[in-house]
């Protein structure tokens, strides 16, 4: 009689799982909580007790790390001399184990989890069957992911287990324990203020995209496990999300997150923003985004903060639009936005405040970063020209300051009202960042005399600021640091412009 190992923290489909192994005649081996659910279900279950000869103790942290388990994993059945020291000891090979681990990321990502808390969360016994299980996968079936029990079982049944099935379940588990490992060892080390010495990076493929970029790129999406991003991504209606997709919402969430408090919306293309408010309302901040370039609009990722009610989605109504994301959506604006096929509807969680590292790909290698947040931080901002911003351009700069760093560089923002009238993006020159900034405004009617003007980071040359005044902007933002500060500052003084500096980049290559 086959013997299966079933010792799961992650308990669904375990008792579908188990009786369907009882009815093809596998005998269950069990531990633990594991062993309570199945007895509880009427399951018949050995205990591991049974098999070991050894009781569990402190407190389960040691019950499977014994030979009679682990040379039941590992003997092979081709070799006479394994399968003689196996009957010599007394034990019986285990042909099959179905474990998963101690929730220790969960634990982990909790807000201001303590050390001995997530240490108790570190599994030791279930790797250790898992790795043994997949070692000598030839003659073991090792499953990790409760997801593939059914099929498991459908080829159990039909007596279709191949070496290639049970070599992608042996691969699927040396991935699992390796991103489990790299898990605890970025949460060990994040006492430092060093980057860590070593990243393990390891990812689940949740799905395979249509393409990449362009049709001719294969293309997948990936996940970290870490519950702060795309993994919470929920669609509610259209069509499959696509590779351009993705990295627009990503851009778009990101434009976003400066205003917890305050209706924004983002509008998105090729990941910067064509258009961006906050408002009065949901709506209203749509509105006013839209207005900044509603030509560039067309095909664009539409984001907001807050939730997304009837109204709004009757606003979008005219524009297509090939992404609308939000924390959440009311029922009836889901209906209004279910009228367009083909318009993907995505609710996905705001991430929140805490530390995260951002990766760029480079070839053989990462580059390895603290993820770049817009900071609400004046503590550093001082006035360097003599003239003082007024009320109303103080409440623009520090929105024009927030909005542009989610543009890509070299990036220029115009503001008025606390809506971008302008945007500047991802220009060789800091000079035609403005000038392509001024033009877009002029394009729609926007009026920039009065307008102010962020730089995400600092002017090179006096020609910006230059441009700046041919339009009628009355205050500029920007970091500040260049060797020509002194003539910016100047040229900013000679047109009467308050000029703040911050003393912090915000580049976004």
């Amino acid at each position: 009689m086959p013997r299966a190992l079933i010792s799961v923290s992650d308990k669904r489909g375990v008792t579908q799982f188990a009786r369907g192994l009882v009815a093809l005649d596998w005998e269950v081996v069990s531990t633990g909580g594991t062993a309570t659910v199945l007895q509880q279900a009427g399951i018949a279950v050995t205990a591991i007790e049974q098999i070991t000869g050894f009781p569990e103790i402190m407190d389960g942290r040691v019950k499977t790390l014994h030979p009679a388990v682990h040379a039941a994993l590992l003997a092979r059945r081709d070799l006479s001399e394994h399968m003689d020291q196996l009957e010599a000891h007394g034990m019986c090979p285990i042909d099959l184990v179905a474990v998963n681990l101690y929730p220790f990321r969960e634990t982990a990502g909790k807000r201001n989890v303590k050390l001995e808390e997530a240490v108790e969360q570190i599994d030791i016994g279930g790797p250790s069957m898992l790795r043994s299980a997949a070692k000598n996968h030839t003659h073991v079936l090792a499953v990790v992911d409760p997801r593939d029990y059914d099929w498991v079982l459908e080829l159990l049944e039909k007596n279709q287990v191949t070496h290639e099935l049970r070599l992608e379940l042996a691969a699927k588990v040396f991935s699992h324990t390796a991103a489990y490992d790299a898990a605890i060892a970025q949460f060990l080390s994040k006492e430092s203020d060093d980057l860590p010495e070593m990243i393990g990076l390891s990812l689940q493929r949740e799905q395979t995209l249509r393409y990449g970029e362009n049709p001719y790129q294969r293309a997948a999406l990936y996940t970290s496990g870490e519950g702060r991003g795309v993994d919470e991504l929920r669609q509610l209606h259209g069509k499959e999300l696509s590779f351009n997709n993705l990295l627009d919402i990503e851009g778009a969430v990101s434009a976003i997150q400066p205003w917890p408090d305050r209706p924004a919306c983002a509008v998105i293309k090729h990941t910067t923003p064509c258009g961006i408010a906050v408002g009065t309302s949901v709506e209203d901040a749509y509105r006013r985004a839209l207005a900044t370039d509603p030509k560039s609009a067309f095909g664009s990722v539409v984001a907001f903060n807050t939730i997304v009610d009837a109204a709004t989605a009757e606003a979008m109504r005219d524009l297509f639009v090939e992404v609308v994301v939000a924390p959440r959506f009311h029922d009836d604006a889901v209906a209004v936005f279910q009228k367009k096929k083909n318009l993907r509807v995505v609710e996905l969680p705001l991430a929140d405040s805490r530390p995260i590292l951002d990766f760029k790909r480079v070839r053989g290698g990462f580059l390895v970063q603290d993820r770049c947040v817009a900071s609400a931080d004046e503590s550093e901002w001082k006035i360097a020209t003599k003239r003082e911003p007024s009320e109303t351009e103080w409440r623009d700069l520090r929105f024009a300051w927030a909005a542009v760093a989610s543009v890509k560089s070299n990036a220029i923002l115009l503001a008025k009202d606390e809506a971008a009238i302008g945007i500047g993006a991802g220009q060789m020159s800091r000079v035609d960042a403005a000038f392509i900034a001024a033009h877009k405004a002029k394009e729609e009617g926007r009026e920039t005399q009065g307008a102010v003007l962020a730089s995400d980071a600092f002017f090179p040359f006096a020609d910006g600021v230059e441009q700046a005044a041919e339009v009628g902007i009355t205050a500029i933002i920007q970091p500040g640091g260049s060797v020509r500060d002194e003539e910016v500052v100047a040229a900013a003084d000679a047109h009467d412009i308050a000029m703040v500096l911050t003393g912090r980049r915000q580049f976004r290559h």
